[in-house]
């Protein structure tokens, strides 16, 4: 079975769409979403255009913030202090990477935690990690979480799952919320031993490694559930660019009992996620 990402998606924007239509009707609060761009990236500009997009397709309100790529980080920080103290925007969102002159870590701190759609801020983390249930929790590992549920259902009670990597924006967080779907999980890295063989005892294969065609066929249980978070360009033989997963596709789509593609699978979850975290700010703190 592949894992339609996209449909995924697009049924969760449906819902989405009704709820925000609701909270407008009873009161009168429309979710309201700030996306910040430091310079002409082209891949972050097509982020960009896609979150502003499917956030006004769903009813919400959308502003698109373009900083030049000089931009100072202490005007930056006085944007996002602006924006803290709106009450018509209730996510705030700045895309990644920033310009090398900017501190990163410095400017994610200085999102209202409360208005953090990215689910970035330490206090969200630390919110996630000891399970309080009001964090706004980081959205590839939200897609990644319904993508298995997709094909597995609701309970995923006992399953071993197996995470590859062990990122703050993936990796942990992802491991922290299977854990709290009753998983047994195991966190895999670029130094863990016998790694091929740890993957093979996973009812769920996570892979977050961001290496191209990591994952082999042979290191995937059969009839395991695989989700591959990986989006990575490689040339072919004619020199052409395409994206590949971190899990050889072709292999592991003959042993999986279901697998997301790339591109079409974790995705376009992740921008999904983002708006069901700006319709979830907008109920808590709107």
């Amino acid at each position: 079975m592949i894992i339609d990402g996209k449909q995924a998606a697009a049924d969760l924007r449906k819902q989405l769409s009704m709820q925000v239509e609701q909270l407008q009707q009873e009161k009168n609060i429309v979710p309201g979403l700030t996306v910040i761009l430091v310079g002409e990236d082209p891949a972050s500009e097509v982020y960009v255009r896609n979150k502003v997009r499917q956030t006004r397709e769903l009813g919400m309100n959308s502003q698109e913030i373009r900083l030049p790529v000089d931009t100072g980080e202490e005007v930056l920080l006085a944007r996002l202090a602006q924006l803290n103290q709106d009450k018509e925007v209730h996510g705030i969102l700045v895309q990644l990477p920033l310009p090398a002159h900017i501190n990163e870590a410095k400017v994610l701190a200085a999102i209202n935690p409360e208005k953090d759609v990215d689910g970035f801020h330490a206090l969200n983390s630390g919110r996630l990690l000891n399970g309080s249930g009001d964090a706004l929790v980081p959205c590839t590992p939200q897609g990644c979480v319904i993508l298995a549920k997709r094909h597995l259902g609701e309970d995923l009670s006992g399953k071993h799952a197996v995470v590859i990597g062990r990122s703050n924006i993936v990796g942990k967080p992802v491991a922290i919320l299977l854990l709290q779907e009753n998983c047994t999980v195991t966190i895999a890295h670029s130094r863990t031993e016998n790694l091929a063989e740890i993957c093979r005892q996973a009812d769920i294969l996570v892979a977050a490694v961001g290496r191209a065609n990591f994952v082999k066929g042979d290191w995937i249980k059969p009839g395991a559930t695989v989700i591959d978070v990986g989006i990575n360009r490689i040339e072919d033989a004619e020199g052409k660019t395409r994206l590949v997963g971190d899990v050889d596709y072709q292999a592991a789509v003959e042993v999986a009992a279901a697998i997301t593609p790339v591109p079409g699978g974790v995705g376009p979850m992740t921008i999904a996620c983002l708006l069901k975290n700006t319709l979830e700010a907008a109920r808590r703190y709107g």
